[in-house]
């Protein structure tokens, strides 16, 4: 979709949000701001609801929301996280060792390309946090994702916490809360995000079609939301692109949500990857994933689905195929980090080719 995506169009206020109970909690948190664990499953509106509030708090939210996904972080190497325009400015140059080995202290010189990946992220933590707020008396730091962070890095996450608490607000999204410390969790006012029903759902989507103008029936909401299975994002998108293809939202267009939706592209990463063109495998990846919204398991079914349909996997080559993608399932399964695990897929129908 070239057009600008609904979901960023039409954001939210805190308002709008389809879960009544957090809707309640979060307008309180505008007034008695404390940290936050948003948590439910994928496309429950968590991240919505994060820029909502920051909306409703802040006099200046483009500045005074810092958002970082944890997949910025963990999911990359530390050239690509020095390289990242987000976080450069923070990550180059001497330590203050170097400096005093300058003055004739004994400790080793030190730079922060040296610095290991833990030392980053926290460095930059602490820049954020570090920063008065634009406007008001505190700002928000949302970690997105948030279960893939190590114990180790928790903990260094804890102190940057206790030590900005008076101006830095931390709003953290996860899929998995049990996956956090105790020490955060106890620290953090938990906020349940269920998945939107099927009405929910459907409340959504009626008054973006009427501000677009765009041709419905009944029967085409109920066909999109239950297409989206409690998945706010994907109902969304899917209704902008039934729009965009066939200029109304109905029950005809099943296949159009599947080919346009994600099976072309599906069938496009795996081609990049089994060339060996890796970085643009996983560009398409970060689209499906970050920028769209699907799930990992969605793109594990339409990989296997893909798997079916190629003259390429067959006989052996098909069965090792579909046992690898059967131990990225059980890997999404018991981990969190969807990128991760499909991209070793890919990795693979590389080193297959």
């Amino acid at each position: 979709m070239e057009s600008p995506l609904w979901t960023e169009t039409y954001a939210p206020d805190l308002s709008d949000l389809p879960q009544p109970a957090v809707r309640d909690y979060l307008e309180r948190a505008v007034n008695e701001p404390i940290n936050l664990v948003l948590y439910g499953p994928e496309g429950s509106g968590k991240t919505a609801a994060v820029r909502a509030l920051a909306r409703e708090a802040h006099d200046d939210p483009d500045n005074d929301l810092v958002e970082i996904n944890v997949a910025d972080f963990f999911d990359r190497t530390k050239k690509e996280i020095r390289n990242d325009p987000r976080f450069s400015n923070f990550l180059q140059g001497e330590t203050e060792f170097s400096k005093q080995y300058r003055h004739g202290s004994s400790k080793r010189k030190k730079y922060k390309r040296q610095w290991s990946k833990r030392e980053m992220i926290n460095h930059v933590l602490k820049e954020y946090a570090g920063y008065a707020p634009s406007s008001g008396e505190y700002k928000t730091i949302v970690l997105d994702n948030a279960e893939a962070i190590r114990e180790d890095f928790q903990q260094a996450l804890r102190r940057v916490m206790e030590q900005y608490h008076e101006t830095t607000q931390f709003v953290i999204t996860t899929r998995q809360p049990t996956k956090l410390i105790p020490p955060i969790k106890s620290r953090c006012f938990p906020v349940s995000m269920r998945a939107p029903t099927e009405d929910e759902i459907i409340g959504v989507l009626e008054p973006i079609l009427e501000a677009e103008e765009a041709e419905y029936d009944e029967m085409g909401l109920r066909f999109v939301a239950g297409y989206a299975k409690g998945d706010l994002r994907k109902a969304i998108l899917g209704a902008q692109l039934l729009y965009e293809q066939e200029g109304a939202v109905t029950t005809d267009a099943y296949e159009v949500l599947r080919e346009f939706g994600i099976r072309g592209r599906i069938e496009e990463m795996m081609t990049q990857a089994e060339k060996g063109q890796f970085t643009d495998a996983r560009s398409s990846l970060d689209e499906l994933l970050i920028d769209e919204g699907y799930s990992g398991e969605e793109v594990l079914e339409e990989i296997l689905d893909a798997f079916g349909r190629s003259n390429k996997y067959t006989g052996e080559a098909l069965a090792e195929a579909v046992l690898l993608a059967a131990e990225v399932d059980m890997d999404l399964t018991e981990g969190t980090n969807d990128r991760l695990h499909i991209s070793h897929l890919l990795s693979e129908l590389d080193a297959e080719s």
